[in-house]
């Protein structure tokens, strides 16, 4: 299984960046959500499932292949939805209407798994048991997304300038300068680049 990545600031923007990058285009170049099991072993990863939720999911996607691929379908449908509300955000510009509507279901379907309960002296928000409900990731990468497009942060959200990379983060460095998604990664490989060009000038 691929490497999945918590670095963003934000669970649903981790969520969208399960791929290895993407080209100039945006298009995928290495998903990381290819097959059901590996949604189930994020939602572990990303601190929703137990070990031991996260394998039952997996034996009820076992169980029921077409569910778990109709599931998966729309896991990525959302994630390349919440991308793109990204990418026009980022640009200034209105997010496309059939975009919006897929992430309105997936919060609706969410919603309505959530039950107000009393808690002591005041109530919360939990969610339905969910070891037999394949979309459980979703209700809470949805859950998350409106979380944030509604909120304060969303100015913070910015895009990787790492080649063949352009995963979504929130800055949340002091002067709001971070350009790389990890400066690890992209932003080591942008230094040796430079460094390489600078070399091949002399």
């Amino acid at each position: 299984m691929a490497e999945m990545k918590f670095i963003a600031g934000s669970l649903c923007l981790d969520f969208v960046n399960t791929v290895g990058g993407r080209d100039a285009r945006d298009v995928v170049l290495r998903d990381k959500l290819k097959a059901y099991a590996d949604l189930a072993i994020w939602g572990r990863l990303a601190g929703f499932h137990t070990a031991r939720e996260a394998r039952k999911l997996e034996r009820v996607a076992e169980r029921y292949p077409a569910r778990a691929a109709a599931t998966l379908a729309r896991a990525i449908r959302l994630r390349e939805a919440l991308f793109r509300i990204g990418k026009s955000l980022l640009g200034r510009s209105a997010p496309d209407d059939s975009d919006v509507n897929v992430l309105r279901t997936e919060i609706s379907i969410a919603k309505a798994h959530q039950r107000l309960v009393p808690a002591g002296a005041k109530f919360a928000w939990i969610w339905d048991r969910s070891e037999n409900a394949l979309d459980s990731p979703l209700w809470r990468v949805s859950q998350s997304a409106a979380d944030l497009l509604t909120s304060a942060d969303l100015q913070k959200l910015r895009q990787c300038g790492g080649d063949e990379c352009r995963w979504l983060f929130l800055d949340t460095s002091r002067n709001r300068t971070r350009r790389w998604c990890d400066m690890k990664d992209c932003g080591n490989r942008a230094k040796v680049r430079r460094f390489r060009r600078r070399e091949n000038h002399k």
